[in-house]
């Protein structure tokens, strides 16, 4: 690689560092107002409904799901499928009345479906572990 050429390229992943950092930076602030916003609704209802606990779990998954990033700077791809399990539980939970037997068939087979993934996920790193050091995670994430 030319000089000028691995020059531009450290640059580039410098700026895109900066750009990654600012934006979990956002997403980390946005997620701490999202829970005050959802406590402060609970407080002012002064009551909690399964709907107000399971949208402060998708605000936990999140934090944590930024914090592990932050700490080991990768992602297991499991933290986005848990979010998508409890966003469609809450789903499920809030508009059951108005759901018909299909779209709650189809709903509940969703999570099925991610809950599998997740397994055959959590397999394949134990399983068939990366031996290339490229997923140190591997071995932590068990």
């Amino acid at each position: 690689m030319s000089p000028e050429r691995f020059r531009f390229s450290k640059v580039m992943q410098r700026v895109l560092g900066v750009v990654e950092q600012s934006v979990l930076i956002i997403i980390g602030l946005a997620t701490v107002f999202a829970v005050f916003q959802a406590v402060g609704h609970i407080w002012q209802a002064r009551t909690i409904t399964v709907g107000d606990i399971l949208l402060l779990f998708l605000y936990l998954e999140v934090m944590t799901m930024l914090n592990h990033y932050l700490s080991a700077g990768t992602l297991p791809v499991r933290y986005p499928l848990y979010i998508g399990i409890i966003a469609l539980a809450r789903f499920l939970v809030l508009d059951i009345k108005e759901l018909d037997a299909m779209t709650m068939f189809a709903l509940s087979g969703s999570i099925l479906l991610i809950s599998i993934s997740i397994l055959i996920v959590r397999y394949g790193h134990v399983r068939f572990p990366y031996t290339d050091g490229s997923d140190l995670q591997s071995r932590t994430d068990q």
